[in-house]
């Protein structure tokens, strides 16, 4: 029997504890890897906003000791990744936790690589490039949108090139993902719409994917669902628990469908743009978008109407041209 073995399709995943209060647990899950000291990494907004003292009083009230590293940007930069790495072996770190947006979420991701290989992050700029495991890794998202607490990428910031690159890899999946819709409380309307509109293109992207498959399109679809079903809501009604739980699930299915079947054009534009202007990844992704959609539309014609349905578009009757149409506007309307 012969088998088309470029048919396989692998799903990787973080160990995934999901619900409002579920930070709180995070010590339990830290003693798991036998922690020495712990790396806890943040940002400053992320610490005024709080929720960095909830995983500091977890981690006390075990008796686990920490040391805190906030030097992030909005873009995470090669030089804060290097600073990071040499702070986490200066301090005799065994164990990474990160809470924060993608920033935080991607610099530990770089701190454990380099942690871990002992050269530059810009060395391992591609796909399977990691040769050691990186340190036990848990992340805690308070931004509901860059996925990258179930991903198997970083992205990073070449300051001097002004451009980001980034490092694709299993061994940068997580161990744990505590996601919590209570961290997102705190964001504010543009940052929830931006990071909304990244998971919201992660899905679309994903679906419409050459890598897509079974294990891939529910998670898509779902998380199309989700995020164009309660995004606005959510936005006008930012206290509202139930909508951020909401948004926060469709992220987390975004990110296990991307981080599996690979994203397209938007986020290759997206990451040269972001790089290049220093601009908030969603908004770059949220100009792009309808863009991207109209020209592809045709090598992939079933899937996009596929999308199109689940936002709600009758497409019974509609000529191709017509549905790519409806679509795009959908896309645009969205948006505005």
């Amino acid at each position: 029997m012969s088998h088309d073995l470029s048919q396989l399709r692998k799903f990787v995943s973080p160990e995934i504890i999901f619900g409002a209060g579920c930070r709180h647990s995070v010590a339990n899950y830290v003693k798991t890897f036998g922690a020495r000291k712990v790396l806890l990494v943040s940002d400053p907004g992320v610490l005024a906003a709080g929720w960095v003292a909830d995983i500091q009083a977890s981690l006390e009230g075990q008796g686990i000791d920490y040391c805190l590293y906030t030097d992030v940007s909005p873009n995470p930069r090669v030089d804060e990744v290097m600073l990071g790495a040499e702070f986490y072996r200066s301090e005799g770190c065994n164990v990474i936790v990160a809470v924060g947006g993608g920033s935080p979420m991607d610099c530990a991701k770089g701190i454990g690589i380099v942690a871990a290989h002992g050269r530059s992050i810009l060395e391992f700029e591609g796909v399977d490039r990691l040769r050691v495991p990186s340190p036990p890794l848990i992340l805690i998202p308070t931004t509901a949108g860059t996925s990258a607490d179930v991903s198997q990428f970083v992205i990073i910031s070449n300051q001097d090139e002004r451009m980001k690159f980034s490092v694709v890899s299993k061994a940068v999946v997580p161990d744990v993902s505590l996601i919590d819709p209570e961290t997102t409380l705190t964001m504010d309307p543009f940052l929830s719409a931006c990071t909304g509109i990244d998971a919201l293109v992660h899905a679309i992207e994903a679906f419409v994917s050459t890598g897509h498959g079974p294990l891939t399109d529910p998670h898509a679809l779902e998380a199309m669902r989700l995020i164009d079903g309660n995004l606005v809501q959510m936005i006008a009604n930012p206290g509202d628990i139930a909508l951020r739980e909401k948004i926060m699930l469709g992220s987390m299915q975004a990110g296990l469908a991307f981080s599996n079947a690979i994203l397209g054009a938007v986020h290759a534009m997206s990451h040269s743009l972001g790089g290049y202007l220093d601009l908030p990844h969603g908004l770059c992704n949220a100009a792009l978008v309808e863009h991207v959609v109209a020209f592809n539309y045709s090598a992939a014609p079933e899937r996009f109407k596929v999308i199109a349905e689940t936002f709600g578009i009758d497409c019974r009757g509609l000529t191709q041209g017509q549905v790519r149409q409806r679509l795009v506007d959908h896309l645009i309307a969205f948006k505005h």
